[in-house]
């Protein structure tokens, strides 16, 4: 349970060129880096814009003011998604059933992540967001479009059918993302859709669901946040 101990319960998600560190109980906060210790480096730095994600939901995140603050619990072996960036490495704790108490703590992060993905896009309106390395990178309405899509994407792997709407208004499209993300959560916790695929291909356990979707929607606010001028 999150809260329960001083330290803050971490996983490692180690690839070939590239580590990503996650919080087991606040799934969505994940960072990486080249090696072990950048990746915890860098889950340390975005505390502190990973609580003002979460500030107001009540949910007693304090950010850790030192890597000390962190027990790495699990390491997990990573793929070319790792070193892509993307975790894509199910830790043993996303493996447990999700109770009610869970579940209603889940919603609110998502609610939170959401939250915030329309905070960002309302603030970088009419903004000119900085281009890449190389020149590139989507503008503000791409981006958005690109989160609603994976999500839809995402919904799949817990067989739930989601549908890709026609973007008119951001934060409208991303409310009704918030909700059916929601519904969806609590209908894979509470057993209503099925474990298999229609083919029998093995879809995704809700927490883990959680941690992926979760980690998506932060990672574009953040790439908003920082790219807007």
């Amino acid at each position: 349970m999150a809260g329960s101990t001083t330290k803050i319960d971490v996983y490692l998600e180690i690839g070939k060129k590239r580590t990503l560190a996650g919080a087991i109980d606040w799934p969505g906060w994940c960072r990486g880096g080249r090696d072990e210790e950048s990746a915890l480096q860098a889950l340390l730095d975005y505390a502190p814009r990973y609580a003002e994600l979460v500030r107001g939901m009540r949910l007693g995140f304090h950010a850790p003011k030192d890597v000390a603050d962190f027990q790495v619990v699990e390491r997990l072996e990573g793929n070319a998604t790792t070193d892509y960036g993307v975790p894509d490495k199910t830790p043993e704790r996303d493996e447990h059933p999700i109770d009610e108490a869970d579940l209603k703590r889940f919603q609110k992060l998502l609610e939170a992540y959401w939250r915030a993905l329309d905070g960002a896009a309302k603030a970088a309106k009419g903004k000119q967001l900085r281009k890449g390395p190389r020149g590139g990178g989507r503008e503000l309405e791409g981006i958005i479009e690109h989160v609603l899509g994976a999500n839809v994407s995402y919904l799949g792997r817990l067989a739930w059918k989601g549908e890709k709407r026609e973007v008119q208004d951001l934060s409208e499209a991303i409310g009704q993302a918030s909700q059916e993300t929601s519904a969806a959560l609590a209908a894979a916790a509470q057993g209503e859709l099925p474990e298999r695929g229609p083919r029998g291909g093995v879809l995704w356990q809700p927490r883990y669901f959680v941690r992926r979707a979760g980690w998506h929607v932060i990672d574009h606010v953040w790439e908003i946040e920082d790219r807007a001028e």
